[in-house]
């Protein structure tokens, strides 16, 4: 897709959102989950910002919150998610709620979230579009069941499928041609930052998994190993250093398209250090865990966005 550009002769007001058309007027009709997030990621907001600023120095990046539920949640819980759909039409235009239920729950919680600014996507895909795979699911599948977005990479699948960069990119790839947005996570281990390697392991693996994609095909998500699940949390120095390195990362290969893409922190973000998190430059939102599986809790960390 096209970078952002504002109209010849056009006066925008600082604070509005404004949605650039794709081309001239045409009759309207409804939009599948992918063709939502694609139009979300074509939003900016326009003024001051003291958040991330990118290429054109008015423009700040719309912030999406995404829960995962990993393997957690069945039919008991749907009322969670029920809650996390009707308090989504509460985060106001500058942030988007996606929440990852397990595949199990993706058509049910779908069908919650129609009407409602809610997005949802998957936790992991199939490569192939279909065959013989048994157990797995293809993102075409996910995008049948009413998913937008993908989670790919992620380090509990890292490590505990051996995925490697080569996988995950091939996943990419695949979610790309089903028109899923890939959420594709990069982090480093404990011994791999105190043996300050931690810069070198994330782009290692930006380049071994990250495929040529428009920028709105693309969302990466940075989590620090050691501090998922573990409580811990990188001092806002950490933290700003890996998002401005992923920044230049994207930048090098999209170009100008590198500034629209979201830039998620995924360790262990709550909501008491939410609001300190996505202050930090090039911060676009967050990647939530454990704190996404009641629907309190994850609406505080949407909260703290939209005061952001």
């Amino acid at each position: 897709m096209a970078g952002f550009e504002k109209r010849p002769g056009a006066f925008i007001r600082p604070g509005a959102v404004i949605i650039e058309p794709a081309g001239k007027a045409h009759k309207a009709k409804a939009l599948s989950p992918a063709d939502k997030f694609r139009a979300i990621g074509r939003r900016f907001v326009a003024g001051p910002a003291s958040r991330s600023m990118h290429s054109q120095g008015m423009e700040t990046m719309e912030i999406l919150i995404a829960g995962n539920w990993k393997m957690n949640g069945a039919a008991a819980e749907l009322g969670e998610a029920r809650g996390i759909a009707d308090g989504a039409r509460n985060a106001g235009p500058q942030v988007t709620v996606m929440l990852c239920p397990p595949a199990t729950l993706i058509d049910r919680v779908a069908g919650m979230a129609a009407g409602t600014p809610l997005l949802i996507g998957g936790q992991d895909c199939h490569a192939s579009q279909s065959g013989a795979h048994t157990g797995d699911i293809s993102a075409q599948m996910l995008a049948d069941a009413g998913a937008s977005a993908v989670i790919l990479g992620h380090s509990e699948r890292r490590a505990g499928h051996h995925e490697s960069d080569a996988a995950v990119m091939a996943k990419a790839q695949g979610a790309a041609r089903a028109g899923l947005t890939a959420i594709i996570c990069v982090g480093e281990s404990e011994a791999q930052r105190d043996a300050g390697e931690a810069l070198a392991v994330v782009e290692a693996q930006l380049d071994g998994s990250v495929p040529q994609l428009e920028p709105a095909e693309l969302v990466i998500a940075y989590e620090p190993v050691w501090a998922i699940g573990t409580g811990k949390t990188p001092t806002a120095d950490d933290i700003a250093a890996i998002h401005h390195h992923i920044r230049g990362w994207l930048t090098g290969r999209l170009s100008a398209g590198g500034s629209q893409v979201k830039i998620l922190y995924g360790g262990s973000m709550k909501p008491g250090n939410a609001a300190e998190i996505l202050a930090i430059a090039d911060v676009d939102g967050g990647l939530i865990g454990g704190a996404s599986l009641k629907a309190a809790e994850f609406l505080a960390i949407v909260s703290a966005a939209k005061a952001n």
